[in-house]
């Protein structure tokens, strides 16, 4: 990303590893460890403000607040599913929360609220994988038709399926080739619907 020039993309849309060095031991299938999950990649948020111009949205735990700057907003995902953490001294959350740093030229297309009910899918290709739904809100929200997002922690994909979608062009960074493949399965298997 040091590479990239100023203002590459319109958003940033992203789920970092949160520093929580998750490994599913209760779901019936089993995911590998998640690289770079010691610590949430705080340092990378400037970063992340300088390549976009519209907004930067980076997925994250309660705990990662005092990592972070301070975003504009902290969007709550009601997720209707316990977090991971500590099962015998920690209260089950049924929320994550979304960092959100609107730039210069973020508007919003409709003024959303900072509370976003959307039903956990159960794991299909990664173990954090967050809704396609999800993604798609927030994308729909805060930019237009063309517009193009990165996401540096792409996972298997399910940002840039939203995208594509919704009719955006998508860039995503994955340090795992497992994971690029199946990013890259999904979309090919994406279907832009026809409006």
């Amino acid at each position: 990303m040091k590479k990239m020039e100023d203002n590459s993309f319109d958003c940033v849309i992203t789920d970092p590893p949160y520093g929580m060095s998750y490994q599913s031991n209760w779901r019936k299938e089993k995911h590998q460890e998640i690289v770079g999950d010691s610590k949430y990649p705080a340092h990378l948020i400037p970063e992340f403000k300088r390549i976009a111009r519209k907004a930067v949205f980076s997925f994250c735990r309660w705990d990662n607040l005092i990592e972070v700057e301070k975003p504009k907003s902290f969007i709550v995902w009601v997720k209707n599913n316990h977090s991971s953490g500590d099962l015998l001294h920690e209260y089950g959350r049924k929320w994550e929360g979304i960092l959100f740093y609107p730039l210069e030229e973020h508007t919003f297309n409709n003024r959303p609220a900072d509370v976003i009910d959307s039903r956990r899918i159960p794991t299909l290709f990664h173990p954090t994988e967050k809704p396609v739904d999800l993604l798609k809100w927030l994308i729909r929200e805060n930019t237009l038709k063309g517009d193009t997002i990165l996401d540096p922690f792409m996972g298997s994909g399910t940002t840039l399926v939203a995208a594509k979608q919704l009719s955006r062009k998508a860039t995503g960074i994955e340090i795992s080739e497992e994971y690029c493949e199946i990013a890259r399965k999904r979309l090919e298997e994406t279907q832009v619907p026809i409006f």
